[in-house]
C-alpha cells in the first residue's frame, strides 16, 4: 500500500469514531508511555504537516520553556517561564483553549542558562490523576503535585543543583511505581526517589559529578527493572526500589544529556563533553561493553528499534547501527543543529531539528529512505509527542518578539 491511499485510509478510520479520544491514549512523562521514544502501537500520525496543512488548533504559550507537552484524557499539560515566574498550564486536547494556569513558583526564576536552555526545560510526569513539575528556582530543584483542576496537593524541595557553568537545569523527572525520581548531577550530586502521593523522600543516593544533564529512564531489561543513567564517565544501573548500583561501566563521557535507550539485554548511551562516543553495555550485571564508537548525540536521546539504533545527532546526521555489534549501516547528512530527540510512531521515525524542520524516514538498516521533510514554526527544541492520530507539538515563531506556540497536528 502506498503512502497515499495509507493516509486515506488512516484518516477514514479515525474520522469514523465518535469518541473525540478514540485517537489514542496518553503520553505521560517524557519519551512517552516505555520512556524509550516509541509511541504506542495505535498510533497513526500524518506523514507531513505545516502552519497552513493538518492543523487542528494552535495556542499560544506565555514565555519560555523546551519541555516537551504531556497528554492525560482531556488535557494537554505544558511547562513554561516567564518573567513572573513558572508556570503549568493544562489546554483543553480537543479545542486547544486554556482549561487553567497555575504559578507555580514566583520569583526564583533562573537568568544564568545556556543560550539554549530554559527555566522550563524539564518535561511534566503525570500517573493520570496528577501533575509533577520539576522546576530549577533558586538555586533548589522543587517538585510540585498538582490535581487536574490545577490545584497545588504538594510541594517538596528535593536538594540543590549548582551548575559550574552556569548553564542551566534539564533533566525530567520520571514516575516509577509510586515514586517519583530526581536527577541532579554537580559536585554534590543525587539521585533521589519521592512518594506521589505526598512527595516524602523514599531513598537518596550521591551522583557527583562536575555537570550533567540526562534525564534519567526506567528499563524491563535483561529480566529486572533497571534504572539507567549515563555521565559522570560511567553508564549506570540502579535497583529503582531504593538506589542501590546493580552494575556499571566505563564511558561514555563525562557530561552527556540524552537519555539511555535499551533491547532486551542490552543499553545504549551518547556523549557528549569533552569526548564523544556512543556505547553497547550488556545489561545482565556484567558491565560488559560490547561496543563503541567515537560518533556523539549529545543533546538528543538515541532510539532503539528491531535490533538496530537510530539518531539524528547534534549536527543533523542521521546514522543506523546494527544493535549487537556497532556495525554502522548508513550515514547521510540532514541538516542541524539538533537538540530534540527522534521518535518512532506509526512505523516512521520522526526527528526535528533546532529550526523547526521535521525530517521522516522509515527504520530501515539496510538503507536510508527519506518519506519526508517539513517545517512548522522557527525552532524545533521541545520533542513532539504522538498519541493515536495527534502530534503534538511546541515551537517558537520569530517575528517582531519570539513568541511559543503549542499545535495539535491531526489528520
Amino acid at each position: 500500500m502506498n503512502f497515499l491511499r495509507s493516509s486515506v485510509l488512516i484518516w477514514a478510520i479515525f474520522f469514523s469514531v465518535p469518541d473525540i479520544f478514540a485517537s489514542g491514549g496518553d503520553w505521560l512523562q517524557w519519551r512517552g508511555p516505555n520512556g524509550n521514544g516509541v509511541a504506542e502501537s495505535n498510533s497513526a500520525p500524518p506523514e507531513n504537516w505545516s502552519a497552513e496543512e493538518g492543523v487542528k488548533w494552535k495556542a499560544f504559550i506565555p514565555g519560555r520553556g523546551h519541555a516537551s507537552p504531556i497528554v492525560s484524557k482531556d488535557l494537554v499539560i505544558i511547562a513554561t517561564a516567564t518573567e513572573e515566574g513558572q508556570f503549568a498550564i493544562a489546554y483543553d486536547r480537543e479545542e486547544g483553549s486554556v482549561r487553567w494556569k497555575q504559578r507555580v513558583h514566583e520569583g526564583g526564576v533562573p537568568t544564568e542558562l545556556h543560550r539554549k536552555n530554559t527555566a522550563a526545560s524539564s518535561t511534566p510526569a503525570s500517573d493520570g490523576e496528577h501533575f509533577f513539575l520539576l522546576f530549577h528556582n533558586a538555586g533548589q530543584l522543587v517538585l510540585t503535585a498538582l490535581d487536574r483542576s490545577g490545584n497545588v496537593v504538594w510541594q517538596k524541595d528535593t536538594g540543590g543543583f549548582q551548575c559550574d557553568y552556569r548553564f542551566g537545569y534539564g533533566p525530567s523527572p520520571i514516575l516509577y511505581g509510586n515514586s517519583l525520581i530526581v536527577v541532579s548531577e554537580f559536585g554534590e550530586g543525587y539521585i533521589a526517589a519521592f512518594d506521589k502521593s505526598d512527595g516524602a523522600e523514599l531513598w537518596r543516593v550521591p551522583r557527583r559529578n562536575k555537570t550533567s544533564y540526562s534525564s534519567p529512564a526506567v528499563a524491563r531489561v535483561a529480566g529486572k527493572d533497571q534504572l539507567l543513567l549515563s555521565g559522570a564517565d560511567k553508564v549506570v544501573s540502579y535497583n529503582p526500589d531504593n538506589g542501590q548500583i546493580l552494575w556499571e561501566a566505563a564511558g561514555s563521557s563525562l557530561a552527556t544529556c540524552g537519555t539511555m535507550v535499551w533491547s532486551d539485554d542490552l543499553v545504549f548511551a551518547s556523549g557528549g563533553f569533552p569526548n564523544k562516543e556512543t556505547i553497547a553495555v550488556r545489561a545482565d550485571g556484567s558491565g560488559e561493553v560490547v561496543w563503541k564508537n567515537g560518533d556523539k548525540s549529545y543533546e538528543q536521546s538515541l532510539l532503539y528499534h528491531d535490533g538496530h539504533v537510530y539518531t539524528l545527532n547534534d549536527n543533523g546526521i542521521a546514522l543506523c547501527w546494527n544493535a549487537e555489534t556497532g556495525e554502522e549501516k548508513w550515514k547521510v547528512r540532514l541538516g542541524g543543529p539538533v537538540s530534540s530527540s527522534p521518535i518512532l510512531a506509526g512505523g516512521l521515525i520522526y526527528a526535528t531539528n533546532e529550526q523547526g524542520i521535521t525530517f521522516v524516514f522509515q527504520p530501515n538498516p539496510e538503507a536510508f529512505e527519506k518519506v519526508g521533510e517539513f517545517q512548522l514554526g522557527d525552532e524545533g527544541f521541545a520533542t513532539p509527542v504522538f498519541v493515536g492520530n495527534e502530534v503534538f507539538v511546541r515551537t517558537a515563531e520569530q517575528g517582531v518578539e519570539r513568541q511559543e506556540y503549542l499545535f495539535c497536528i491531526a489528520p
